[in-house]
C-alpha cells in the first residue's frame, strides 16, 4: 500500500497524519509545537497512544528530519520509500491557484509571493514545502490552498465596492478562508443526504476560534463570510469580524495607536474575548453565562447574532436552502450554540429536534423527518482532502 502524508506547517508548528491509500486509513498523527523555541514538543500517536517528547527544534527542517526518523523508529514504515506523495495545507493562493497543484520551484516562488496577502502564514507554508522537499526530493508534492474553493464565487460576491483599480493593480477582493474544511462537509453532507452535490444548496458553518459561513450551491463556493483575510464575517473567538472601517481611523485619533496596532487589536484581543473580557475560549463563556455573567451572555448572543444573519442572507442568495451543516470544534460539539442558532429559523422550513442536538463530535442528522430543510452535524476532515487531492495529482502525473 502506497502512504501520504498530510503537512500543515505553522510558523512555530507543523501537523501531521499519515494515510494508507487509497483506503484513506489514518497510520499515525500528531504534531510538532514551539519549532525556533526552547523546549519545542513532539508528539505522535503510535497504536492509538499519544507519545510526548520535549526537545529544542531549531527549525522546519530539523522538525521533518525529526518526524521521518520517528515515522521509521517506532516502526510506522520500514523505508522512506513507503511514502509516496506529500500534501501540504496552503493558506492563501490568491487568484493564481483555484485549485491544489503539483509542486515545483515556480509554485514554491508563487506562494512566497503571496505571502503580503497571509504574511503570518504562507511563509511558514513554504518553508513547510522546502523542508520536505530536501529531505523527500522525489515524491510527488502537492499544495493545497485554503482559498481554492471559494475561487468559483461570482463577481457580484468577491468584489468590493472600491474603486475598480485597486482590485486591477493590488488583488483587493475577497478570497475566503477555511475552503478546504466547506468542500469536504459538503460533498459529506451530498453523500448523508443520497443526493448529488451539484442539486443541492447548503450553508456551512465553520464555527471554531476563527468561524466562518459559505453558501454552497450546486456543489461551488457562492458566497463566504471571511474577506481579504480571515478578520472579516462573524465574530470569532478573539476577530471582530465585519466593522465599520471608519472605525480604524477614529480608534487611532482615541487610543494614540498606529494602524498596524488598531488591526492587533481586532485580531487578538476583540472577538467573545473583547466583548466579555474574560476569554476567547466557548467553554469558558458558556460557564460563566450559566453562573449569570452578563458579559459572556452578551458575546455569546453577538456570535450567534452574526451567524444568523448569513445563514438568512445566503438563504435569499440561493433562493432556498436544502440543509444547514455545522462543523470544526464550536460547530460539532457545542449543542448550546448550534440551539441559539437554529432558534427561531423554523420560517425557513428548519424544523430540529432539541433531543438530537444534545450529539457532540460525531455525524449526526438534527432535523425532525418532516422538515424541509435538513440539519446535520459533520466532522470536518481536511487532512483527508488533503490526502486525496495528492491521489488525483499523483495519477494525473502517471
Amino acid at each position: 500500500m502506497e502512504k501520504t502524508i498530510a503537512i500543515n506547517a505553522g510558523s512555530s508548528s507543523l501537523k501531521f497524519q499519515l494515510y494508507d491509500m487509497p483506503s484513506e486509513e489514518v497510520i499515525t498523527k500528531g504534531i510538532v509545537e514551539r519549532i525556533g523555541l526552547k523546549d519545542s514538543i513532539f508528539t505522535i500517536t503510535v497504536d492509538g497512544e499519544k507519545i510526548t517528547e520535549t526537545t529544542d527544534i531549531p527549525d522546519h527542517e530539523v522538525a521533518v528530519n525529526m518526524l521521518l526518523d520517528k515515522l521509521i523508529s517506532h516502526n510506522i514504515i520500514q523505508s522512506y520509500d513507503e511514502i509516496t506523495g506529500v500534501g501540504h495545507r496552503v493558506v492563501h493562493g490568491g487568484e493564481k491557484f483555484p485549485e491544489s497543484v503539483y509542486i515545483d520551484d515556480q509554485v514554491i516562488q508563487d506562494i512566497e509571493a503571496l505571502s503580503e496577502l497571509a504574511p503570518l502564514h504562507n511563509p511558514a507554508n513554504a518553508t513547510g514545502i522546502k523542508a520536505f522537499k530536501k529531505i523527500l526530493p522525489n515524491i510527488v508534492s502537492v499544495a493545497v490552498f485554503d482559498t481554492a474553493f471559494h475561487q468559483t464565487m461570482p463577481p457580484s460576491s468577491y468584489l468590493y465596492s472600491l474603486p475598480y483599480s485597486y482590485y486591477e493593480d493590488y488583488g483587493i477582493r475577497k478570497y475566503g478562508f477555511h475552503g478546504t474544511s466547506h468542500k469536504y462537509v459538503s460533498e459529506r453532507a451530498a453523500e448523508l443526504l443520497g443526493r448529488p452535490v451539484e442539486e443541492l444548496r447548503l450553508i456551512t458553518c465553520h464555527l471554531g476560534n476563527g468561524a466562518s459561513i459559505a453558501a454552497i450551491q450546486n456543489g461551488k463556493s457562492t458566497d463566504t463570510s471571511m474577506g481579504f483575510t480571515p478578520l472579516a464575517g462573524v465574530s470569532m473567538g478573539t476577530r471582530s469580524g465585519n466593522i465599520d472601517p471608519a472605525l480604524i481611523p477614529f480608534i487611532m485619533e482615541k487610543t494614540g495607536k498606529t494602524a498596524e496596532q488598531v488591526l492587533d487589536v481586532l485580531n487578538k484581543e476583540s472577538g467573545m474575548l473583547g466583548v466579555s473580557g474574560i476569554s476567547s475560549d466557548l467553554r469558558d463563556l458558556e460557564e460563566a453565562a450559566s453562573k449569570g455573567n452578563e458579559r459572556a451572555d452578551l458575546a455569546l448572543e453577538v456570535f450567534v447574532d452574526r451567524i444568523h444573519k448569513y445563514i438568512g442572507s445566503y438563504a435569499a442568495r440561493m433562493n432556498g436552502i436544502d440543509a444547514v451543516v455545522f462543523t470544526a470544534g464550536i460547530g460539532e460539539n457545542s449543542s448550546f450554540i448550534r440551539e441559539k442558532v437554529l432558534h427561531g429559523l423554523e420560517f425557513m422550513g428548519i424544523y430540529w429536534d432539541p433531543a438530537l442536538n444534545q450529539v457532540h463530535g460525531e455525524e449526526a442528522f438534527l432535523n425532525y423527518p418532516h422538515s424541509p430543510v435538513k440539519v446535520i452535524v459533520i466532522p470536518t476532515n481536511e487532512e483527508l482532502m488533503i490526502a486525496r487531492d495528492v491521489e488525483r495529482i499523483k495519477k494525473e502525473r502517471s
